[in-house]
């Protein structure tokens, strides 16, 4: 029940993401509620479609279709408020990918995957749904810009394996997987860490 209550914040969270960015793209209400439907469950539809698991998982439970449906209405009524509160969206944005990234993985380990793939999966879960949004956005997606993104969540994964070797209790092992995904991606924006551009000589030698 605690899983499933953080999960349905986490849904919350995306959507109200996603409202903020289609609303800065002046977008009308029913473009609105698609961006917001796509950042909160774009990456659980594609994981549940690439491991057969059909219906998808929203489609078996209404809770997150009501949920969206609020989200949307409630962000877009007190938008200019929110615009304020961008802060806290990043940290509940970061909340939700540690926490989807460890369902996602779980989801892998159930139909019996390689390691490498739950934590693709676990990946896919917790960022795809934002690719989904920023392409029909007109956005380059987070993840394949420099900024720590996708790879916090395959840090997390890593670890959520290396603690399943140990002693440990599952809901220790969700915990600290996720926490750890959280944990990268706050320091990475806090002290401005991202990974290296592959064309930094190349643009040096055109600006000579």
């Amino acid at each position: 029940m605690f899983i499933q209550i953080i999960e349905i914040f986490g849904t919350f969270a995306f959507a109200i993401s996603g409202v903020l960015v289609a609303l800065e793209k002046r977008m009308d209400p029913f473009g609105v509620l698609i961006i917001a439907f796509v950042t909160s469950v774009g990456g659980g539809t594609l994981r549940d479609v690439l491991i057969g698991l059909t219906p998808v998982t929203w489609m078996l439970n209404m809770t997150y279709v009501y949920v969206i449906l609020g989200a949307t209405i409630f962000s877009i009524i007190f938008r200019k408020r929110l615009n304020y509160l961008r802060i806290s969206l990043f940290l509940f944005d970061t909340i939700g990918i540690g926490l989807y990234t460890v369902v996602g993985i779980q989801k892998g380990l159930i139909m019996g995957l390689h390691p490498i793939i739950c934590i693709a999966l676990g990946t896919i879960t917790a960022c795809f749904g934002g690719v989904i949004r920023d392409i029909l956005c007109n956005e380059i997606p987070v993840i394949f810009r420099k900024e720590v993104y996708a790879t916090a969540c395959i840090l997390g994964g890593f670890t959520y394996f290396i603690l399943r070797a140990l002693p440990i209790e599952n809901y220790l092992m969700f915990i600290i997987s996720g926490s750890v995904v959280i944990a990268v991606r706050l320091i990475a924006v806090k002290f401005k860490i991202s990974l290296p551009s592959l064309y930094k000589n190349e643009d040096r030698k055109l600006d000579c």
